[in-house]
């Protein structure tokens, strides 16, 4: 049986009212109504993005990988769909200088063996020069298909912090669909998780309840990673102790995780870029 307290000092200062599991049950309910109709509204748009027009270009087009120039062709793998992610670049700075939303969403799709299976390959593309990428990548510890695409126009190329999806017919290779910004977070599941949970991703365009944490929208000195007063969800530069920080030793907050992990300064010519 669960209890709950009713007296005024059971209550969280700047919180949800505390209420029984029934209680709880009826306005969860409520809410999942408007869950369901977003669902099937989200539906109904994905089958209006499977009948957009295609553009058609030339599959021939060569990117920079780890073996030298290749046909865009090549990133479809022999599969016959293929999605791209279109990593922004800085060139010249060090791996924490490069893009926060990009490297967290790079960082969110470590490998594509669910899409492989399903008929998808899944390739990451960058304007940076190959041998600063190929750098980068190593640092990371990425697994996926990285490829240069520095002064290749688009579909192939162009600009960058999207999402694209190609099809391939033979040796036809045609653009069916791209996204930027919020679009970009199918790729990021966290996003998804975040959203779910009490405080959210903790951004200043948030709803949020009145007394809830604030977002910190720029990293502050010692502000940890994760927790109360932590910096803004894609923020990802910390050091060797969790705190947020930009420098020399600061590196993605995942990336301590590995066992080899060590504070490294690589392509280290120029400050932080946002």
């Amino acid at each position: 049986m669960t209890t709950t307290p009713s007296h005024p000092a059971a209550e969280l200062p700047g919180r949800p009212p505390i209420v029984d599991l029934a209680t709880w049950q009826a306005a969860r309910d409520e809410l999942l109504v408007r869950e369901k109709a977003h669902t099937r509204e989200g539906d109904a748009i994905a089958a209006a993005r499977r009948r957009l027009p295609m553009v058609e270009f030339d599959g021939k087009v060569e990117v920079v990988g780890p073996d030298g120039p290749v046909p865009f062709l090549d990133l479809f793998q022999g599969r016959d769909e293929l999605v791209v992610y279109k990593h922004m670049w800085y060139d010249g700075a060090p791996p924490q200088g490069q893009c926060e939303g990009c490297t967290t969403t790079a960082w969110s799709m470590k490998d594509a063996v669910y899409l492989n299976a399903r008929g998808v390959s899944f390739a990451i593309v960058t304007t940076g020069p190959w041998d600063e990428v190929a750098s980068f990548v190593e640092f990371m510890g990425y697994t996926q298909p990285w490829y240069s695409v520095r002064d290749v126009e688009g579909p192939a190329g162009g600009d960058m912090g999207y999402v694209a999806c190609f099809l391939r017919e033979g040796d036809r290779v045609f653009l069916t669909y791209s996204t930027t910004g919020r679009g970009n977070e199918r790729i990021n599941g966290s996003l998804g998780l975040l959203d779910m949970t009490p405080y959210g991703r903790r951004e200043g365009w948030e709803d949020n309840p009145e007394g809830w944490p604030e977002a910190t929208e720029a990293a502050e000195a010692g502000a940890p990673v994760g927790g109360h007063g932590a910096p803004i969800c894609w923020y990802w530069r910390s050091g060797a102790d969790g705190n947020a920080t930009w420098g020399p030793t600061s590196r993605p907050a995942p990336q301590w995780t590995r066992p080899d992990a060590t504070p490294v300064e690589t392509l280290g010519r120029r400050g932080p870029h946002h």
